[in-house]
Protein backbone atom coordinates (compact mmCIF):
# COMPACT_ATOMS: atom_id res chain seq x y z
CA UNK A 1 0.00 0.00 0.00
CA UNK A 2 1.70 3.16 -1.14
CA UNK A 3 1.38 6.35 1.15
CA UNK A 4 3.74 8.55 -0.76
CA UNK A 5 2.04 12.12 -2.15
CA UNK A 6 0.63 11.93 -5.41
CA UNK A 7 2.27 14.12 -7.91
CA UNK A 8 -0.44 17.29 -7.44
CA UNK A 9 0.68 16.88 -3.45
CA UNK A 10 4.20 16.52 -4.43
CA UNK A 11 3.92 20.21 -6.39
CA UNK A 12 1.86 21.72 -4.00
CA UNK A 13 4.53 20.68 -1.46
CA UNK A 14 7.77 22.38 -3.29
CA UNK A 15 5.63 25.31 -4.27
CA UNK A 16 4.58 25.96 -0.89
CA UNK A 17 8.15 25.25 0.65
CA UNK A 18 9.60 27.66 -1.60
CA UNK A 19 6.99 30.42 -0.67
CA UNK A 20 7.72 29.53 3.34
CA UNK A 21 11.61 30.01 2.14
CA UNK A 22 10.49 33.50 0.19
CA UNK A 23 8.59 35.17 2.82
CA UNK A 24 8.57 33.51 6.32
CA UNK A 25 12.82 33.55 7.10
CA UNK A 26 12.94 31.99 11.09
CA UNK A 27 14.73 34.85 11.66
CA UNK A 28 11.40 37.10 11.34
CA UNK A 29 9.54 34.00 12.67
CA UNK A 30 11.70 35.09 15.80
CA UNK A 31 10.75 38.48 15.75
CA UNK A 32 7.06 37.90 15.30
CA UNK A 33 7.15 35.68 18.85
CA UNK A 34 9.01 38.34 20.95
CA UNK A 35 5.89 40.36 22.00
CA UNK A 36 3.00 37.68 23.34
CA UNK A 37 1.00 40.50 22.80
CA UNK A 38 1.31 42.00 19.85
CA UNK A 39 -0.86 39.85 17.66
CA UNK A 40 1.35 39.40 13.92
CA UNK A 41 -1.47 40.92 11.73
CA UNK A 42 1.11 41.07 8.97
CA UNK A 43 1.44 36.93 9.08
CA UNK A 44 -2.01 36.96 8.68
CA UNK A 45 -1.92 39.15 5.91
CA UNK A 46 1.16 37.34 3.83
CA UNK A 47 -1.64 33.57 4.06
CA UNK A 48 -3.98 36.16 2.67
CA UNK A 49 -2.48 36.89 -0.40
CA UNK A 50 -0.89 33.36 -1.02
CA UNK A 51 -4.82 32.14 -0.94
CA UNK A 52 -3.82 29.53 2.32
CA UNK A 53 -7.17 30.07 4.44
CA UNK A 54 -9.22 28.97 1.28
CA UNK A 55 -7.35 25.36 1.36
CA UNK A 56 -9.09 22.82 1.90
CA UNK A 57 -12.44 25.51 1.26
CA UNK A 58 -14.45 24.48 -2.21
CA UNK A 59 -14.18 26.55 -5.05
CA UNK A 60 -18.12 27.57 -5.03
CA UNK A 61 -16.96 29.37 -1.67
CA UNK A 62 -13.97 31.09 -3.15
CA UNK A 63 -11.68 28.52 -1.67
CA UNK A 64 -8.87 26.76 -3.39
CA UNK A 65 -10.16 23.45 -2.79
CA UNK A 66 -7.47 20.72 -1.96
CA UNK A 67 -8.31 17.58 0.35
CA UNK A 68 -6.89 16.86 4.13
CA UNK A 69 -3.35 15.79 2.71
CA UNK A 70 -3.12 18.96 1.24
CA UNK A 71 -3.99 20.95 3.91
CA UNK A 72 -1.78 18.38 6.25
CA UNK A 73 1.08 19.84 3.56
CA UNK A 74 0.12 22.69 4.23
CA UNK A 75 0.99 22.67 8.16
CA UNK A 76 3.58 21.25 7.94
CA UNK A 77 5.45 23.42 6.01
CA UNK A 78 4.54 26.39 7.83
CA UNK A 79 5.59 25.34 10.87
CA UNK A 80 8.96 24.31 9.41
CA UNK A 81 9.26 27.82 9.90
CA UNK A 82 6.75 29.29 12.06
CA UNK A 83 6.75 27.15 15.06
CA UNK A 84 3.69 27.45 16.54
CA UNK A 85 2.74 30.47 15.06
CA UNK A 86 1.47 28.31 12.78
CA UNK A 87 -1.82 28.25 14.08
CA UNK A 88 -2.44 31.75 13.01
CA UNK A 89 -3.57 29.76 10.05
CA UNK A 90 -4.50 26.55 11.75
CA UNK A 91 -7.16 27.64 14.49
CA UNK A 92 -9.41 29.35 11.43
CA UNK A 93 -8.55 26.56 9.38
CA UNK A 94 -10.25 24.26 11.80
CA UNK A 95 -12.58 26.09 13.51
CA UNK A 96 -14.13 28.02 10.54
CA UNK A 97 -13.73 26.03 7.23
CA UNK A 98 -13.73 22.51 8.99
CA UNK A 99 -16.25 22.97 11.08
CA UNK A 100 -18.68 25.06 8.87
CA UNK A 101 -17.96 23.17 5.97
CA UNK A 102 -18.26 19.91 7.69
CA UNK A 103 -21.90 20.35 9.58
CA UNK A 104 -22.56 24.22 8.60
CA UNK A 105 -26.39 24.89 6.91
CA UNK A 106 -26.16 25.76 3.92
CA UNK A 107 -26.92 29.25 4.40
CA UNK A 108 -24.08 29.51 6.82
CA UNK A 109 -21.99 28.05 4.79
CA UNK A 110 -22.65 30.49 1.99
CA UNK A 111 -22.38 33.33 4.46
CA UNK A 112 -19.12 32.38 5.97
CA UNK A 113 -16.93 30.37 3.90
CA UNK A 114 -16.13 33.29 1.47
CA UNK A 115 -15.12 35.39 3.89
CA UNK A 116 -12.81 32.61 6.03
CA UNK A 117 -11.20 31.81 2.11
CA UNK A 118 -10.24 35.21 1.56
CA UNK A 119 -9.08 36.20 5.24
CA UNK A 120 -11.85 38.27 5.80
CA UNK A 121 -13.08 36.42 9.33
CA UNK A 122 -10.66 35.34 12.50
CA UNK A 123 -11.93 32.57 14.23
CA UNK A 124 -11.34 31.30 17.55
CA UNK A 125 -12.15 27.77 19.91
CA UNK A 126 -13.58 28.30 22.85
CA UNK A 127 -14.01 24.46 24.60
CA UNK A 128 -11.62 24.25 27.28
CA UNK A 129 -12.72 25.68 30.94
CA UNK A 130 -10.44 26.46 34.16
CA UNK A 131 -12.19 24.15 36.08
CA UNK A 132 -12.19 21.24 33.26
CA UNK A 133 -9.04 21.55 31.29
CA UNK A 134 -9.00 17.61 29.59
CA UNK A 135 -11.66 16.98 31.27
CA UNK A 136 -14.24 18.52 28.85
CA UNK A 137 -17.00 16.95 29.04
CA UNK A 138 -17.70 16.29 33.01
CA UNK A 139 -16.27 19.90 33.79
CA UNK A 140 -18.33 21.53 31.19
CA UNK A 141 -19.82 24.26 33.59
CA UNK A 142 -20.99 26.89 30.44
CA UNK A 143 -24.34 27.37 29.84
CA UNK A 144 -26.57 28.08 26.75
CA UNK A 145 -30.30 28.79 27.58
CA UNK A 146 -32.89 29.35 24.72
CA UNK A 147 -34.24 33.12 24.40
CA UNK A 148 -36.59 34.58 21.72
CA UNK A 149 -34.74 34.65 18.17
CA UNK A 150 -31.42 32.80 19.87
CA UNK A 151 -29.61 31.58 23.27
CA UNK A 152 -27.95 33.92 26.09
CA UNK A 153 -24.17 32.26 27.13
CA UNK A 154 -22.76 32.47 30.75
CA UNK A 155 -19.73 30.77 31.96
CA UNK A 156 -15.85 30.54 31.32
CA UNK A 157 -13.73 29.43 28.78
CA UNK A 158 -9.56 29.33 28.84
CA UNK A 159 -6.89 29.49 26.63
CA UNK A 160 -8.88 30.23 23.25
CA UNK A 161 -6.18 30.57 21.12
CA UNK A 162 -6.39 34.48 19.22
CA UNK A 163 -10.15 35.10 20.75
CA UNK A 164 -8.43 38.36 21.63
CA UNK A 165 -8.38 39.54 17.90
CA UNK A 166 -11.35 36.97 16.63
CA UNK A 167 -14.79 37.79 14.77
CA UNK A 168 -16.31 34.76 15.75
CA UNK A 169 -16.10 32.35 18.66
CA UNK A 170 -17.39 28.61 18.13
CA UNK A 171 -18.28 27.81 21.88
CA UNK A 172 -19.35 24.65 23.24
CA UNK A 173 -21.66 24.90 25.89
CA UNK A 174 -24.29 22.96 28.04
CA UNK A 175 -28.00 23.60 26.49
CA UNK A 176 -29.15 20.58 28.79
CA UNK A 177 -28.58 18.47 31.83
CA UNK A 178 -26.73 15.68 31.34
CA UNK A 179 -27.87 12.38 30.61
CA UNK A 180 -27.03 9.29 31.24
CA UNK A 181 -23.75 10.34 29.00
CA UNK A 182 -21.76 13.39 30.02
CA UNK A 183 -21.85 14.07 26.15
CA UNK A 184 -25.28 14.63 25.78
CA UNK A 185 -26.95 18.10 25.81
CA UNK A 186 -24.54 20.13 24.29
CA UNK A 187 -24.42 22.37 21.70
CA UNK A 188 -21.89 24.46 19.54
CA UNK A 189 -22.38 28.15 18.87
CA UNK A 190 -20.79 30.64 16.40
CA UNK A 191 -21.08 34.00 18.42
CA UNK A 192 -19.57 36.94 17.14
CA UNK A 193 -16.47 37.85 19.21
CA UNK A 194 -17.38 41.16 20.25
CA UNK A 195 -20.91 40.23 21.72
CA UNK A 196 -22.32 42.34 24.46
CA UNK A 197 -21.43 40.22 27.30
CA UNK A 198 -18.15 38.49 26.11
CA UNK A 199 -15.28 39.56 28.07
CA UNK A 200 -11.84 38.43 26.27
CA UNK A 201 -8.20 38.61 28.62
CA UNK A 202 -4.55 37.99 27.21
CA UNK A 203 -2.62 35.09 29.11
CA UNK A 204 0.85 35.19 29.71
CA UNK A 205 2.54 31.69 28.43
CA UNK A 206 5.64 29.86 27.95
CA UNK A 207 5.40 29.59 23.98
CA UNK A 208 3.01 30.41 21.41
CA UNK A 209 3.39 33.63 22.27
CA UNK A 210 2.28 36.16 19.70
CA UNK A 211 -0.83 34.61 18.58
CA UNK A 212 -2.38 35.28 21.97
CA UNK A 213 -4.36 32.53 24.11
CA UNK A 214 -6.94 34.26 26.46
CA UNK A 215 -9.71 33.57 28.91
CA UNK A 216 -13.11 34.55 27.80
CA UNK A 217 -16.24 35.54 30.45
CA UNK A 218 -19.76 35.00 29.13
CA UNK A 219 -22.10 36.54 30.95
CA UNK A 220 -25.86 36.53 28.63
CA UNK A 221 -24.21 36.86 26.08
CA UNK A 222 -26.60 36.43 22.91
CA UNK A 223 -26.20 34.30 19.92
CA UNK A 224 -29.22 33.95 17.11
CA UNK A 225 -30.60 31.13 16.20
CA UNK A 226 -28.94 31.03 12.78
CA UNK A 227 -25.72 30.53 14.36
CA UNK A 228 -26.13 27.84 15.82
CA UNK A 229 -24.21 24.74 14.43
CA UNK A 230 -25.81 21.50 13.89
CA UNK A 231 -28.33 20.17 15.82
CA UNK A 232 -28.64 21.50 19.44
CA UNK A 233 -27.95 19.11 22.00
CA UNK A 234 -26.06 16.64 19.54
CA UNK A 235 -22.91 18.73 19.60
CA UNK A 236 -20.58 16.41 20.05
CA UNK A 237 -21.65 13.48 17.64
CA UNK A 238 -21.05 16.99 15.48
CA UNK A 239 -17.44 17.36 16.76
CA UNK A 240 -15.77 14.36 16.71
CA UNK A 241 -14.56 14.10 12.87
CA UNK A 242 -13.38 17.51 13.15
CA UNK A 243 -11.49 16.30 16.39
CA UNK A 244 -9.81 13.70 14.43
CA UNK A 245 -9.09 16.57 12.11
CA UNK A 246 -7.08 18.51 14.57
CA UNK A 247 -4.95 15.91 16.06
CA UNK A 248 -3.74 14.90 12.50
CA UNK A 249 -2.99 18.60 12.02
CA UNK A 250 -0.93 18.74 15.11
CA UNK A 251 0.76 15.64 13.60
CA UNK A 252 1.65 17.60 10.49
CA UNK A 253 2.16 20.78 12.54
CA UNK A 254 4.98 18.94 14.68
CA UNK A 255 6.02 17.45 11.42
CA UNK A 256 6.94 20.80 10.31
CA UNK A 257 9.13 21.25 13.87
CA UNK A 258 10.78 18.47 13.05
CA UNK A 259 12.14 19.82 9.81
CA UNK A 260 13.10 23.03 11.28
CA UNK A 261 15.23 21.36 13.46
CA UNK A 262 16.71 19.18 11.08
CA UNK A 263 17.46 21.70 8.99
CA UNK A 264 18.93 23.85 12.13
CA UNK A 265 20.51 21.03 12.95
CA UNK A 266 23.21 19.86 10.49
CA UNK A 267 23.80 23.04 9.43
CA UNK A 268 25.23 23.95 12.54
CA UNK A 269 27.11 20.69 12.81
CA UNK A 270 28.47 21.54 9.60
CA UNK A 271 30.26 24.99 10.36
CA UNK A 272 30.79 24.34 14.39
CA UNK A 273 34.06 23.50 14.98
CA UNK A 274 35.42 22.11 17.98
CA UNK A 275 38.77 19.93 19.30
CA UNK A 276 39.59 20.65 15.39
CA UNK A 277 37.08 19.33 14.14
CA UNK A 278 33.80 20.04 12.69
CA UNK A 279 31.42 18.67 15.11
CA UNK A 280 28.97 16.94 12.79
CA UNK A 281 31.92 14.39 12.73
CA UNK A 282 31.14 13.60 16.26
CA UNK A 283 29.31 10.21 16.74
CA UNK A 284 26.91 11.33 19.44
CA UNK A 285 25.92 14.09 17.78
CA UNK A 286 25.60 12.12 14.50
CA UNK A 287 22.94 9.38 16.76
CA UNK A 288 21.11 12.68 17.80
CA UNK A 289 20.75 13.36 13.79
CA UNK A 290 19.97 9.70 13.31
CA UNK A 291 17.21 9.85 15.78
CA UNK A 292 15.73 12.94 14.68
CA UNK A 293 15.39 11.65 11.43
CA UNK A 294 13.81 8.35 12.58
CA UNK A 295 11.35 10.01 14.45
CA UNK A 296 10.52 12.27 11.70
CA UNK A 297 9.75 9.48 9.49
CA UNK A 298 7.90 7.33 11.75
CA UNK A 299 5.59 10.49 12.55
CA UNK A 300 5.11 10.84 8.46
CA UNK A 301 4.06 7.52 7.57
CA UNK A 302 1.25 7.77 10.72
CA UNK A 303 0.34 11.15 9.83
CA UNK A 304 -0.33 10.21 5.84
CA UNK A 305 -2.26 6.96 6.90
CA UNK A 306 -4.42 8.53 8.72
CA UNK A 307 -4.91 11.47 6.33
CA UNK A 308 -5.74 8.67 3.99
CA UNK A 309 -8.34 7.40 5.84
CA UNK A 310 -9.72 9.94 6.65
CA UNK A 311 -9.95 11.25 2.78
CA UNK A 312 -11.56 8.15 1.67
CA UNK A 313 -14.21 8.26 4.51
CA UNK A 314 -12.94 5.77 7.12
CA UNK A 315 -12.82 5.65 10.65
CA UNK A 316 -9.72 6.84 11.93
CA UNK A 317 -10.32 7.77 15.31
CA UNK A 318 -7.91 5.41 16.59
CA UNK A 319 -5.10 6.39 13.99
CA UNK A 320 -5.30 10.16 15.31
CA UNK A 321 -5.25 9.77 18.53
CA UNK A 322 -1.57 7.76 17.31
CA UNK A 323 -1.00 10.76 15.56
CA UNK A 324 -1.04 13.44 18.24
CA UNK A 325 0.70 10.96 20.69
CA UNK A 326 3.54 9.84 18.67
CA UNK A 327 4.13 13.27 16.68
CA UNK A 328 4.20 15.37 19.86
CA UNK A 329 6.45 13.35 21.82
CA UNK A 330 8.75 12.92 18.76
CA UNK A 331 8.81 17.13 17.85
CA UNK A 332 9.68 17.33 21.91
CA UNK A 333 12.21 15.36 22.12
CA UNK A 334 13.76 16.16 18.53
CA UNK A 335 13.98 19.71 19.69
CA UNK A 336 15.18 19.10 23.18
CA UNK A 337 18.46 17.24 20.94
CA UNK A 338 18.26 20.09 19.01
CA UNK A 339 19.10 22.53 21.51
CA UNK A 340 21.52 20.09 23.08
CA UNK A 341 23.60 20.09 19.53
CA UNK A 342 23.57 23.65 19.55
CA UNK A 343 25.03 23.73 23.09
CA UNK A 344 24.76 27.34 24.61
CA UNK A 345 23.14 28.51 21.34
CA UNK A 346 20.60 25.90 21.34
CA UNK A 347 19.54 27.90 24.80
CA UNK A 348 19.67 31.45 23.17
CA UNK A 349 17.01 33.30 22.07
CA UNK A 350 18.97 34.19 18.80
CA UNK A 351 18.15 30.25 17.26
CA UNK A 352 15.23 28.64 16.86
CA UNK A 353 15.83 25.58 19.05
CA UNK A 354 14.57 27.17 21.98
CA UNK A 355 11.28 28.33 20.10
CA UNK A 356 10.93 24.92 18.83
CA UNK A 357 10.84 23.58 21.89
CA UNK A 358 8.30 25.81 24.06
CA UNK A 359 5.86 25.47 21.11
CA UNK A 360 6.15 21.59 20.32
CA UNK A 361 5.78 21.55 24.29
CA UNK A 362 2.50 22.56 24.07
CA UNK A 363 1.79 20.11 21.62
CA UNK A 364 2.10 17.50 24.53
CA UNK A 365 -0.74 18.93 26.30
CA UNK A 366 -3.29 20.42 23.84
CA UNK A 367 -5.88 19.95 22.24
CA UNK A 368 -5.66 17.17 24.73
CA UNK A 369 -3.41 15.70 27.40
CA UNK A 370 -0.89 12.67 25.82
CA UNK A 371 -1.92 10.61 29.05
CA UNK A 372 -5.74 11.00 27.95
CA UNK A 373 -4.90 10.06 24.32
CA UNK A 374 -3.06 6.48 25.67
CA UNK A 375 -6.51 5.83 27.94
CA UNK A 376 -8.58 6.63 24.65
CA UNK A 377 -6.12 4.22 22.32
CA UNK A 378 -6.21 1.19 25.51
CA UNK A 379 -10.40 1.61 25.63
CA UNK A 380 -10.69 1.39 21.12
CA UNK A 381 -8.68 -2.00 22.06
CA UNK A 382 -11.43 -3.55 24.47
CA UNK A 383 -9.71 -2.39 27.77
CA UNK A 384 -12.04 -1.06 30.70
CA UNK A 385 -12.61 2.68 30.42
CA UNK A 386 -10.21 3.97 32.89
CA UNK A 387 -11.42 7.48 33.58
Amino acid sequence: MDFGLSEEHRAFRETVKRWVDAELPKSWARELEKDEHNYPYALWDKFTEAGFHGVGISEDYDGQGGDVLMQMILARELARSLGGLAWIWGITSFAGSKSIGLYGTDEQKKKYLPLIATGQLKAAIAFTEPGGGTDLLGGMTTTAEKVDGGWKLNGEKIWSSSAHVADRLLVLARTTKAGEKKHQGLSLFWIPAKAEGVNITPLSKLGMRSMGSCAIHFEDAFCADEDVMGTPDKAWYTLLPTLNNERIMVGSFCLGVMDGVLEDAIDYMKERKAFGKPIGQFQALQHYVADIATWRTTTELLVNYAAWKMTTGQDCGLESNMVKLVASENANKAADLGIQILGGMGYSAETDMQRYWRDSRLWRIGPITNEMVRNGIAESLGLPRSF
